[in-house]
Order: C-alpha cells, then structure tokens, then sequence
C-alpha cells in the first residue's frame, strides 16, 4: 500500500492524513432468485455485507423486498437490467429489445450496438429504463444507489438516460468501475485478454462517466473492485484488495448464493464465503475502513 508518489508527494488518490477509508460492500443480483435472496439476508445479518442492488424484474423480488424491510440498514440500489434478463415492459412495448419470453439477449456487444445507433432500440431502451426506477420506487424502499447487470449501465447512450433518473428518483450514488487492473493481475491472470480489454474499455468510459456526474450531487467511490473477478471473489482476493486499499473511497461488490454456481461469472458460495469471513470482518477492523453506504460518501471532488 502506498500513498505516496515516487518523488515523494502525496498521490492525487490517496486520503488525507487522518481520514478513515470508506467500503462499501454490495451484493448484486437481489431479487434474481431465492438462492442469492437467502445470501444476502445471511451476508447482511452473519457478515460485512453493508448494501445490496435490486432486479427489480427478478423471479425472487417480491422475497426480496420483504427481506429488505426486515432490514433497514441494508442500503439497497437499483440493478438497471438491460441485457442477459427480464425487462419490465412487455415484449408489445419493446420488441426491438426481448424476445418473445421478455427476455434480453445475452449478447453485450450486439446490444451496446444497438442502444448506440438503433433508434427504435435507444427510444425503447428509455422506456425501459424509466419503468424499472418507477419499478423500484412501487416498493417504497429509499433509492440507495444505481448500477447495472454486466456492467452495462456505464454504456454512453445508457448513461445518458440514465443519470437524469437516478436523480429524480433520489439515488444517492452510481458505480462507476475503475482501478482494478494492476491489483487483479497479481492474484490472477486467467483471462489475461479479456481484463485488459474490459480495462481499456473503462479507461475511456470512466473518466467520461465522471465528467457527466458533475454538478448533479451523486456519489461516485473514488475505486470500485469486483468486475475483474466477477464471480470470484474469493477470501484471498477480497483481504488483497482490503489490504491495499489507499483511497477514501471504494465499492467490492460480490455475486453471493447459497445455491450451485449458475454461470462462471455470476451468482457464487465462495463470494458469500468471503462476506461471512472472520478473517476479513478483522481486517476491515484492524485497518480501522469504515463499512459504509452510498449515502455515507461525499459529493464532491475527492469522490470523484
């Protein structure tokens, strides 16, 4: 961990001296069956787990707003699904978009080309979006932050929509990946290709995701981890992350269940492992991190 450049001065990212470093630790995927429902509610109550985010479409939702009553403290977001699941709309109100089960395509390439130069796409897609915040505010839980299934929401025309959204409907934050490559790389260069891909496409689309942040009083944590090891977040990776940590803000999020693993990249026991770890419970103590929430990080530019 270093908070220093090499000639010596203070790394634009690094907290200030005395300043307690803010974790968010966020389960995706609530409301997408019973399986990831019942680990959340035990990440919440057993382990460090401080917020989760809602498919608001989900086969489990209804479960899962009833366990987010339950539990106050949980912060919980909105999960904005626009590929690889179910809308909200029906398949008469956005047929460029589902097939004809309502579901999106399991493609992200085919459907950010879409959303980018389709125009009946990007209308529906606008539709779609604006149904799933109305979706999530019927449940009448506060709005703790917005972020999307596979990460698509960072997409420009979809950011667009829907930053005007999250803050009508009174999202506290977004996600906003960034700065995980180096760190991922020294635990694990499986899908060497893919990472650094994935890493160059961010290194456009943060910065720019940020810009258009300004001036609309969202909170953005300064380093977000968990995209690199999708589905993976396991203990060691987690108390690597943890322990190198020299920001004043970020986001891990995991894909927990207590189910069999779906799919390589999503719901997976060893993430919930991780969230009920002892070892790690002790070490967000002993390095004094503060388990936070959206609404508990600042708006300003050291958010930013």
């Amino acid at each position: 961990m270093t908070s220093r450049t090499r000639g010596g001065r203070r790394h634009p990212d690094a907290p200030v001296e005395g300043q307690r470093i803010r974790v968010i630790l966020n389960a995706d995927d609530f409301g997408r069956s019973a399986a990831i429902n019942e680990a959340v509610k035990r990440a919440y109550e057993e382990g460090v787990l401080t917020s989760a985010s809602l498919m608001v479409a989900g086969d489990a939702v209804d479960e899962a707003v009833e366990l987010a009553r339950e539990m106050p403290g949980l912060a919980v977001g909105l999960h904005v699904v626009l590929v690889d699941a179910s809308a909200v709309l029906s398949v008469a109100e956005i047929p460029h978009l589902v097939d004809g089960k309502g579901r999106f395509p399991n493609d992200i390439v085919r459907m950010g080309v879409r959303y980018a130069f389709h125009r009946a796409s990007r209308e529906e897609m606008g539709r779609e979006l604006e149904a799933q915040f109305e979706r999530f505010a019927a449940t009448g839980l506060p709005l703790s932050h917005v972020d999307g299934h596979h990460h698509l929401h960072i997409h420009p025309t979809i950011f667009a929509h829907l930053v005007p959204l999250a803050e009508r409907y009174g999202a506290q934050g977004i996600r906003v990946p960034r700065g995980e490559l180096w760190l991922n790389l020294g635990y694990d260069r499986a899908m060497l290709v893919t990472k650094v891909l994935w890493a160059a496409a961010l290194w456009l689309l943060s910065p720019w995701c940020r810009r258009c942040l300004r001036g609309h009083g969202l909170s953005v944590p300064r380093r977000v981890y968990g995209m690199m090891q999708s589905g993976q977040m396991h203990e060691p990776y987690v108390v690597r992350v943890l322990q190198q940590l020299d920001v004043p803000s970020a986001e891990l999020f995991f894909h927990p269940t207590v189910g069999p693993i779906a799919e390589p990249s999503g719901p997976n026991m060893a993430d919930l492992e991780a969230l009920l770890s002892p070892r790690v419970r002790q070490l967000i103590c002993d390095r004094g991190l503060l388990r936070s929430r959206y609404a508990q990080l600042g708006t300003d530019s050291e958010e930013r």
